[in-house]
């Protein structure tokens, strides 16, 4: 028995929701149950109203706004709680196209793959300006050279995840999920795979930012901070080997000009060779001590996921109509 939970992340989606729902498929092979899950993430409309009069089994609602991340951690939570042996998350903008829903689970259902990620395809995609093309290959390629698993499409919301991947995965970020969640696929060494899917014309600009300039730096912040906490030494290391070979110019700099007979002028670049190489190993201790603390990190993570594995093994599904 598969039991396939449809989550919908929405804020303000009271007009695309109803469309985006009739779009979903009433039964896929393999699949013996299909329920949907719609996380209100503190909407003003009256979007938890429109997905009961839908016919949705399970909403939740956010008292209050709390980012994107937190609406897809609330959701995958609540999916496992349900039972969910398979997980597709799902914009409510209608931006995917329902029928791609069994394309993107055969991965999980053959058991060939943890996660799967809907790839749109942007390089021949009508929907993607030539500057969001651009935007989008650098980011994916930055995403694949920091976690080494190719995604040609790293910030599609459009993704499946078996129980398994599910439990093991910890979203921090309010922001997104899409790049986080690639990274910790890597690091716990999660297989994941990118299926092509196709999309719908844009029915609003995007609320998850504002500008192109904005996600961007929104996203990079992210593959920042998320490198930092399970790559910690090969991060600060490279920093500080980067500061340390800076130091060593000024340093040379001045004592070959000082065994030359010219080095009272040249203090200067001993003292910002001094000052770098000085930077260089407090990076280098910095790392130390990241990468012990990293590894505390995974040690807590193990234990967290004991705990869901335990808490989730006695837990029964919820009725209709949950609410948070």
């Amino acid at each position: 028995m598969t039991r396939l939970v449809i989550q919908i992340p929405c804020f303000n989606e009271a007009l695309t929701l109803p469309e985006t729902l009739a779009d979903l498929p009433p039964g896929i092979d393999g699949v013996t149950s299909i329920e949907v899950l719609v996380i209100d993430d503190g909407s003003t409309d009256n979007t938890s109203a429109i997905a009961r009069e839908q016919g949705v089994q399970h909403v939740v609602r956010h008292t209050h706004n709390q980012g994107l991340g937190r609406a897809f951690r609330t959701g995958m939570d609540h999916a496992l709680q349900l039972g969910a042996d398979i997980i597709v998350n799902l914009d409510a903008d209608g931006q995917y196209c329902g029928r791609d829903i069994a394309r993107l689970i055969a991965p999980l259902q053959s058991g060939s793959a943890d996660i799967v990620i809907g790839d749109r395809q942007p390089s021949r995609n009508p929907e993607f300006s030539h500057l969001k093309r651009v935007l989008q290959w650098l980011g994916s390629r930055a995403v694949v050279t920091l976690s080494g698993i190719e995604t040609p499409d790293a910030v599609s919301g459009f993704r499946a995840l078996s129980r398994d991947a599910a439990l093991r995965m910890n979203i921090l970020s309010k922001f997104s999920y899409t790049v986080e969640m690639i990274i910790q696929a890597a690091h716990k060494q999660m297989r994941v795979v990118s299926v092509p899917v196709s999309t719908n014309p844009a029915r609003r600009p995007s609320r998850l930012f504002r500008n192109l300039p904005h996600f961007v730096s929104r996203q990079l912040i992210t593959m920042l901070r998320m490198y930092a906490m399970y790559r910690p030494m090969r991060l600060f290391f490279t920093a500080g080997i980067l500061l340390s070979l800076f130091g060593l110019v000024p340093v040379l700099r001045f004592l070959l000009q000082y065994f030359t007979g010219d080095g009272s002028g040249h203090v200067q670049s001993l003292l910002l060779g001094g000052v770098l190489l000085t930077m260089g190993f407090v990076l280098f201790v910095a790392g130390v001590l990241s990468d012990l603390i990293s590894q505390n990190r995974q040690i807590q993570e193990l234990t967290l996921e004991k705990v869901r594995r335990l808490e989730l093994g006695n837990r029964q599904p919820h009725s209709a109509h949950d609410r948070h």
